[in-house]
C-alpha cells in the first residue's frame, strides 16, 4: 500500500513524485511519514493498520499540517525531501532514516517493522552517535548529559528521590542530541503508555525506545542548532502561557500555615523584614478534613477577607486542590455529590467506583480524560477564585495513592475517553496514568480561564506529561535539604527547560530530610534568586526555613539576592515573553546560547555547573557548593563582565575562592539589560527611571518588553516592545532606541543609562531615537 503513483512504484528507472504524506506496507506493517512543519518528519506505524492520529500533546491543528514532499525511487530505496529535513526508506524491511536538510544522517532506525511486537507493544532501535550529547526527558535525575543512561516514563511520587531514583513525578519523552561541535536534532515520542529511553546503556552506541502498548507515533526535528528544536518542538506542543508577572516574584510556602493568623503573620513578617515576596501558599490544612474545594472555616472563618487584606500587602494566594475527591457520599460534600450525579469518576471493571487512600481518607478520581469531567473540575473553583485566591496547586496528579505497593491505582481502571480528535472508547489506566497529571492541569486551566477571561491563570502541578506546558508551571517535587539536592537541582530545572517547561522551579531550602544548615538555606536562596520559579516550601514536623530564620548577617545575604530578582524583574520577564513565543527557556544551559562550548569536553564546557538566564546571564556557581575549595569558571570567550562590580574580565575566566555572601554572575559582553528601582511586590509600580545597563561589545543589543502583566490585554495590542542597540564610535557610544511597537503606557517616564566603562547618564523616555555617551576622560572604580 502507498500513497504514490503507480508509476513510481513500478521497476525501473528512477521516478520522482510530490505528495503530502507517504504510506507503505511490507510484512504485515504500515508506514506512514509526513512533514507537518519545516525540519520535522513524523512517522508514524503500526500493525495492519496506522494508529489513530490523536494526541493529548500535539494539537490537531500542528498534526494535521503537512508540507509537500519530495519522493524519488532508486532500487527498493525510497527518498523523501521536505523543507529542511529528509528520509530514506527500505521498502522491504520499512527501516528509515532520518537525515538534515545537508543530508547528515541524524537518525537510522535498525528495527525497521521488526520493532513492532506480536503481543502489542515495540522497541525501536537506532544508531547512536558517539559525539552527541543527550538532554531532555524533563527533570529525571541522573548525569546531567542522559547518554549510557536508561530511562523510565511511569509518573511516580518518589519522595525524598536521590539522584538514582528513576522514575519521578513526569513523562516527557522527548530528548536532544547534541555534538560536540554544536548540531542538534530532536526526538519525541508521542505515546502515554509506560515507556523506556535507553542511550546506549545496554547496547553501546545504540539508542532503545520501547513502550508496553500504544502507538509508534515520533517526530524528529533536524535543528540544526539546539535553540531551532527547541522551536520546533514548540510548534508541535505549544509553548508555555505568558505567566503573570508575580508568578515571577519570590513565593513563601509550606506543608502548612494552619490558620488564618498564621498566614498574616507570615505576610507581616515578610513586609517587615522588608523581604521582597509575591506569593502565600496554603496546603492540605486550610481544607476540612484535607477535602478538596472546602476550608476549614475554624482555623479560616474568612477567607475572602484574607485574601483582601494579603492584596492590600502586594501578596497573592495561591492554594493547593489535589485530585482525589473525599468518597463521601451522603455527607453534603459538594464536589463528590456534583460529581457523582453526572457519573465522572474512575471505575473499576465491573462498574463501580474505584476508590483509594490518600489525604481525605477513601477518595474518588475524577475522569480528566472526558471533556465533561475537565468542564466540571474548573466550575469547582469559583467559590475561591470569587474569594480573591489568585492561582492553585495541583499536587498529588500522578496520581499518587497511599498504602499500595504501586503507589497509584489498579493498571485495569477504566477510563472512558472523550475529548478532542479521540474517538470515544474506554481505555485503561496503564494508557492514561501518563498524562492525568496534564489533564488534571488542563482542566485547572481552563476551568479558570473560563471563570475570569481576561486574567493570565497560574496553575502549579507536580506531575504531567508533554504539552503541559501549555496549562501549568511545575516543579521537581519532593526534593531533600541536601547539597547534592542543590545542584542536581539546577540540572533537573535545565533539562525541564530543554523538555518544553520553562516556568519551574524546586523547594527552596529542600522539602524533606534533614534540617538545612544555614550555608546551605543561604546557597539555595542564591541559586534561587536566579531560577524562573522561586518558591521556599518546606515539610511539616520540622523546623522553620523561611527568608528571615538564622543569624542577621544570613538573613541580610538572602534579603539581597532576592532583591536583585526584583531589580532584575523587567529582564526576568522579557525572557519569558521570549519563552511564550519561541519555546526557548528563562533558564538554559551554557551550550544553548554558545553552542561550540560543547566542543571543550570538559564538564561540557561548563555546561554541567554553570548556568544562563535568558541570553545575557551567566551563574557559575562552585562545581562542589558544599566544598570551601577554590575553582575556576571558564565563560565562553572573552570580555565578559562582573555583574555584581560591571568589570570587564582580562581573559576567558577566573579562580573564583567561595564566599557565603558571594554568588558569580557574568554578563555576555554586548549584552543591554533593563532593570528597575527596588519595590516589595510586582503589585507596586517602581519609582523612578528605568535602568539599562550596557555592557559594551559585539552584537550589543538589548530588549524591552513591558505590559500590565496580569491581563490578556497585551494579545490585543496593549504591550510595549523596544529594541535597543550600541555601538562604540569615535565620537563616543551610540545608543539607538529602535521604534517601539504596541501602545502599552510604561510606568518610567525616563531611563537612566549605565553604559560599563563610560558613564551614567539619564535621558527622557524615548519611542525611538538614538543618544550619544561621550567618550569618558577617565574609568571610575565601578566599572562605569
Amino acid at each position: 500500500m502507498a500513497l504514490l503513483p503507480a508509476t513510481l512504484l513500478a521497476a525501473g528507472a528512477p521516478q520522482a513524485a510530490t505528495v503530502d504524506r507517504m504510506v507503505l506496507a511490507s510484512g504485515g506493517a504500515v508506514l506512514e511519514l509526513s512533514a507537518p512543519a519545516s525540519g520535522i518528519m513524523r512517522i508514524r506505524m503500526g500493525r495492519g493498520k496506522l494508529p489513530e492520529d490523536a494526541s493529548w500533546a500535539v494539537p490537531a491543528a500542528a498534526r494535521a499540517a503537512r508540507l509537500p514532499l519530495q519522493v524519488t525511487r532508486s532500487g527498493e530505496t525510497l527518498q523523501l525531501r521536505s523543507a529542511g529535513i529528509s528520509a530514506r526508506i527500505d521498502r522491504r524491511t520499512l527501516r528509515t532514516e532520518v537525515l538534515d536538510g545537508s543530508g547528515n544522517v541524524l537518525l537510522s532506525d535498525l528495527a525497521g517493522s521488526a520493532a513492532l511486537a506480536a503481543g502489542g507493544g515495540f522497541r525501536l532501535r537506532g544508531k547512536l552517535a558517539g559525539a552527541d550529547h543527550i538532554f531532555g526527558l524533563g527533570d529525571k535525575t541522573g548525569t546531567f548529559d542522559r547518554k549510557g543512561g536508561a530511562y523510565t516514563m511511569w509518573n511516580s511520587d518518589a519522595y525524598k528521590f536521590t539522584q538514582a531514583t528513576d522514575p519521578l513525578y513526569k513523562s516527557i519523552p522527548f530528548f536532544m542530541a547534541v555534538g560536540d561541535r554544536g548540531r542538534a536534532y530532536g526526538l519525541f515520542l508521542d505515546n502515554t503508555w509506560r515507556s523506556t529511553f535507553d542511550f546506549g546503556k545496554t547496547e553501546r552506541d545504540v539508542l532503545s525506545i520501547s513502550a508496553e502498548g500504544g502507538p509508534v507515533d515520533y517526530y524528529v526535528m533536524s535543528g540544526p542548532a539546539p535553540k531551532d528544536v527547541l522551536q520546533q518542538y514548540a510548534r508541535l506542543t505549544g509553548t508555555a502561557p505568558l505567566p503573570p508577572q508575580w508568578a515571577l516574584g519570590f513565593q513563601q510556602s509550606k506543608w502548612s500555615y494552619k490558620s488564618d493568623a498564621e498566614v498574616r503573620a507570615i505576610a507581616q513578617r515578610l513586609r517587615g523584614e522588608r523581604l521582597p515576596a509575591d506569593v502565600v501558599y496554603m496546603d492540605i490544612d486550610y481544607q476540612d478534613r484535607s477535602r478538596p474545594f472546602t476550608v476549614n472555616r475554624k482555623a479560616f472563618p474568612d477567607l475572602r477577607q484574607l485574601a483582601s487584606d494579603l492584596r492590600a500587602q502586594g501578596l497573592r494566594l495561591v492554594l493547593i486542590t489535589d485530585p482525589h475527591i473525599a468518597n463521601a457520599p451522603g455527607q453534603g460534600y459538594a464536589a463528590y455529590d456534583s460529581g457523582a450525579v453526572q457519573d465522572l469518576f474512575l471505575k473499576l471493571p465491573g462498574g463501580e467506583y474505584y476508590s483509594g487512600d490518600v489525604w481525605p481518607g477513601a477518595s474518588v478520581f475524577p475522569d480528566f480524560s472526558r471533556a465533561k469531567a475537565r468542564s466540571w473540575w474548573g466550575e469547582l473553583y469559583a467559590g475561591l477564585v470569587a474569594d480573591g485566591v489568585a492561582g492553585f496547586w495541583n499536587d498529588m496528579n500522578e496520581p499518587s495513592i497511599f498504602n499500595v505497593a504501586s503507589k497509584t491505582m489498579p493498571l485495569d481502571v477504566v477510563h472512558r475517553i472523550e475529548s478532542d480528535d479521540f474517538a470515544p472508547r474506554t481505555t485503561s489506566h496503564a494508557e492514561l496514568h501518563n498524562v492525568y497529571g496534564q489533564l488534571n492541569s488542563r482542566a485547572t486551566y481552563e476551568g479558570l480561564s473560563r471563570l475570569q477571561p481576561d486574567v493570565r491563570p497560574f496553575v502549579l502541578t507536580r506531575a504531567t506529561y508533554a504539552g503541559g506546558q501549555r496549562y501549568a508551571a511545575t516543579w521537581t517535587g519532593d526534593n531533600a535539604s541536601s547539597w547534592q539536592h542543590l545542584k542536581i537541582g539546577t540540572q533537573q530545572l535545565l533539562n525541564l527547560g530543554l523538555s518544553g517547561f520553562s516556568l519551574a522551579g524546586n523547594d527552596v531550602g529542600g522539602y524533606a530530610g534533614e534540617h538545612p544548615s544555614p550555608d546551605l538555606l543561604t546557597r539555595w536562596f542564591q541559586v534561587g534568586a536566579f531560577m524562573p520559579l522561586f518558591r521556599a516550601h518546606a515539610e511539616t514536623n520540622r523546623p522553620d526555613q523561611e527568608p528571615w530564620v538564622g543569624d542577621a548577617a544570613h538573613v541580610d545575604i538572602r534579603r539581597r539576592f532576592i532583591e536583585e530578582r526584583y531589580r532584575l524583574m523587567p529582564y526576568l520577564y522579557g525572557a519569558a515573553e521570549e519563552n511564550s513565543r519561541t519555546g526557548v527557556p528563562m533558564l538554559r544551559p551554557v551550550f544553548l546560547n554558545f553552542p561550540q562550548v560543547l566542543a571543550k569536553g570538559d564538564r561540557l564546557g561548563g555546561s554541567e555547573d554553570q548556568f544562563m538566564l535568558g541570553g545575557d546571564l551567566l551563574v557559575a556557581p562552585s562545581p562542589t557548593p558544599e566544598s570551601p575549595g577554590e575553582y575556576t569558571v571558564e565563560l565562553p570567550g572573552k570580555g565578559w563582565y562582573n555583574y555584581w562590580t560591571g568589570q570587564r574580565l582580562a581573559g576567558k575566566g577566573e579562580t573564583i575562592k567561595p564566599d557565603i555572601a558571594q554568588l558569580p554572575v557574568y554578563v555576555r559582553p554586548g549584552a543591554i539589560i533593563p532593570k528597575q528601582p527596588l519595590v516589595q511586590s510586582t503589585a507596586f509600580a517602581p519609582k523612578g527611571p528605568l535602568e539599562l545597563h550596557i555592557y559594551p561589545g559585539p552584537d550589543c543589543q538589548g530588549e524591552i518588553y513591558a505590559d500590565d502583566g496580569a491581563s490578556l490585554a497585551y494579545q490585543r495590542g496593549a504591550y510595549l516592545r523596544q529594541r535597543i542597540r550600541c555601538e562604540e564610535t569615535e565620537a563616543g557610544l551610540r545608543v539607538e532606541f529602535e521604534q517601539r511597537q504596541g501602545d502599552w503606557k510604561p510606568w518610567w517616564n525616563g531611563v537612566k543609562l549605565h553604559a560599563y566603562g563610560w558613564s551614567v547618564q539619564a535621558v527622557p523616555d524615548m519611542a525611538a531615537g538614538s543618544i550619544l555617551i561621550p567618550r569618558p576622560t577617565h574609568s571610575s572604580g565601578n566599572g562605569e
